[in-house]
């Protein structure tokens, strides 16, 4: 653990730092921490400080430097959920000053097509009516052999394709 130049903290506890101040929605207050940061390229790079930035940048409607942290680091898998949330409610809001109205289901979908998510928060994989591409293939695969199936087979099923029992269970 070293400690940053004329900082006084390693790496590791700005990191956590960023972390419990998101968490305790204290976002001006981690506004005024990140501007404290000395200009240190490894600590900028840091995955909990970037997504810090990014929050403070929604929080701000600074949705330019929001996009531009989004697309141009790759994030962890655990952080994609969070910062998906970001860049589509952003542009949502966009789309909502544009038009002078809130946007609707339709509204929503046309924004998700016109900005899909960048691959530096988002796996690839497509979702068809919340189900990831990879789930549909299973439970289609099963329902050609079975389309019944018990209340054990539908647990081990949902352990499987990472969805709920019933959500396997609706699909049947």
């Amino acid at each position: 653990m070293s400690m940053l130049p004329s900082f006084g903290f390693t790496q590791e506890q700005v990191a956590c730092v960023c972390e419990v101040l998101q968490q305790g929605g204290n976002l001006e207050r981690l506004g005024r921490f990140l501007w404290s940061l000395p200009a240190c390229d490894h600590l900028h790079k840091n995955e909990s400080v970037l997504k810090a930035k990014a929050v403070v940048a929604f929080h701000r409607g600074n949705f330019r430097e929001l996009y531009k942290i989004l697309e141009s680091h790759q994030f962890s898998p655990h952080n994609h959920p969070k910062l998906q949330q970001l860049w589509l409610k952003a542009h949502y809001v966009e789309a909502e000053k544009l038009r002078g109205r809130p946007l609707g289901a339709v509204g929503k979908y046309r924004v998700r097509r016109k900005f899909p998510l960048p691959r530096t928060i988002w796996d690839g994989e497509e979702t068809s009516y919340c189900f990831k591409e990879k789930s549909r293939g299973v439970l289609r695969e099963w329902y050609t052999h079975n389309p019944y199936p018990s209340p054990r087979e539908k647990r081990e099923l949902a352990e499987a394709t990472g969805l709920t029992t019933t959500q396997v269970s609706n699909w049947f």
